[in-house]
């Protein structure tokens, strides 16, 4: 049967018997070189430059020509920048108990969700307290989660607290700038009314965005390193 591949330009097959000279056939010379062909310009060979992107950039907009979609990979769990204009969802939040640790010259802060069922065991442990969690984006379309400190049970709401939920409550609909006014005791929040744009909020149920947030810190085990930390056994 013939073969079809691209790859076997010539029939391989040897035949059973030969004729005479057919493996005698004297060497090929090669080809002479025709002459007449004009050689390339050295001088501008050797001007160019062959990393010049300009050379080799195409035309096309492959990615408007496939289409794009962006992808929600990380979300950080910070108290929005004193620099950043930022707007809160309207519905993205809820309240819930979570370890804080860091800050105030303790390395970099860091908050950890809580199982439920460690709930009581920590419940005198004083990094250990309720949180209102609330979803934000910045201006630059940076999303990330706000955790409020609020107060325990039958615990008084003090001045921070009480002006952090009314700048959260006041971003939902204007562009927000939050401000610590330490004399005050309190946050102040200024407002963008120059801003035309609504933030566009990425197409995540919030339970989602927590698993993006706290993936990586989750307390489920009083074994967790950073308990065993807290309790001086690490």
């Amino acid at each position: 049967m013939a073969k079809n591949s691209k790859t076997d330009s010539t029939d391989s097959t040897i035949p059973a018997n030969p004729g005479p000279g057919l493996f005698d056939r004297p060497e090929t010379q090669p080809a002479e070189p025709d002459k007449t062909q004009a050689e390339p310009d050295k001088t501008q060979a050797e001007t160019l430059n062959p990393f010049d992107p300009s050379r080799y950039r195409l035309s096309t907009n492959y990615a408007e020509l496939i289409g794009t979609a962006e992808h929600l990979l990380e979300i950080a769990c910070r108290k929005p920048g004193k620099e950043a204009w930022f707007r809160t969802h309207p519905t993205h939040r809820m309240e819930s108990m979570v370890l804080e640790t860091g800050g105030d010259g303790g390395g970099d802060r860091e908050v950890f969700l809580v199982d439920p069922g460690l709930w009581q065991a920590l419940a005198l442990e004083s990094v250990f307290g309720p949180r209102l969690l609330i979803q934000y984006q910045t201006r630059q379309g940076v999303n990330a989660i706000w955790p409020i400190k609020v107060p325990r049970s039958g615990d008084k709401i003090n001045p921070w607290t009480r002006s952090a939920i009314q700048a959260a409550v006041l971003a939902e609909t204007r562009w927000v700038r939050l401000e610590s006014d330490q004399a005050a005791g309190c946050y102040k929040a200024r407002t963008a009314d120059g801003i035309p744009d609504d933030p566009k909020w990425p197409d995540h149920e919030f339970g989602r965005l927590l698993e993006l947030a706290f993936r990586d810190r989750i307390i489920n085990s009083m074994d967790h390193p950073i308990l065993k930390k807290l309790r001086g056994e690490e």
